[in-house]
């Protein structure tokens, strides 16, 4: 009888030759998905029998399809979020923007007034939602209104927009998530150029912005939201490895 920990070094090994980047880990997470457990607990069940499914899902991973359609959710902060094709998948480095808002108005009961504009899955907004249950949030994904009744009322926006540039050389799990979500022309930087209005018209003096973006345009943006004029404060936030992923700033 194959023993779990030995199916467990033969995915590693089939994950690893697909080039997957967390081969030892993705198998772990398979192993203890369908067993029901958590990841800690599968080396205690090293010599248990192999879970039924685990080998087919290890060959989906190695076609590269993303680990969390296989296991059918992402992770948010406190919160599973379902997740499948066509929706983008939440990344863990959105995690730190989440953080940055809810601190921006945790303190203030005033203050609860917010949008998450190109929402997507609504991750963010089920983040901020999870954290300030009576905060009153908008959260906007291709709304021709552009949300025009609440403009200069807002106290924080927050976005998590696409901002990749256009490549065709990205790791093949990048491509699963929908087009519109993820490119925004040839330097990233088509969405955030054209929501910076937006931003202003939607906050109130003195009100916060935080914008997710890619990690070789943070000159650019913060330029962008420099030459608007209306925003001062203008800083870099910082994701978990250190890398300028953020822009934050204030509406004068």
């Amino acid at each position: 009888m194959l023993t779990l920990g030995e199916a467990l070094r033969d995915a590693t090994a089939t994950l690893e030759r697909a080039g997957v980047a967390s081969p030892l880990v993705d198998a772990r997470l398979i192993a203890a998905h369908l067993l029901g457990c958590g990841p800690l607990d599968i080396a205690l069940r090293m010599r248990d029998e192999v879970p039924a499914g685990f080998a087919a899902a290890v060959e989906r991973r190695a076609r590269r399809e993303p680990l969390q359609h296989i296991l059918g959710t992402a992770p948010m902060g406190p919160l599973d979020l379902h997740v499948g094709p066509g929706v983008f998948i939440p990344r863990p480095e959105t995690e730190v923007l989440a953080d940055w808002a809810v601190r921006q108005v945790a303190g203030d009961v005033e203050k609860r007034k917010i949008v998450d504009l190109c929402t997507g899955s609504g991750a963010l907004a089920a983040y901020i939602g999870h954290a300030l249950i009576d905060a009153t949030l908008y959260a906007v994904e291709l709304d021709p209104t552009l949300l025009a009744e609440v403009h200069g009322t807002i106290d924080l926006v927050v976005s998590n927009p696409p901002y990749v540039p256009e490549s065709d050389d990205l790791d093949p799990e990048v491509y699963q998530d929908p087009h519109m979500a993820v490119f925004s022309g040839a330097d990233g930087m088509d969405v955030i150029n054209k929501m910076v209005h937006l931003i202003f018209n939607l906050l109130k003096s003195g009100g916060a912005v935080g914008i997710e973006h890619d990690d070789t345009t943070s000159d650019a943006v913060r330029q962008v939201f420099s030459q608007h004029g209306g925003f001062g404060t203008i800083e870099v936030l910082h994701d978990l490895t250190g890398r300028a992923r953020f822009v934050t700033a204030r509406k004068l």
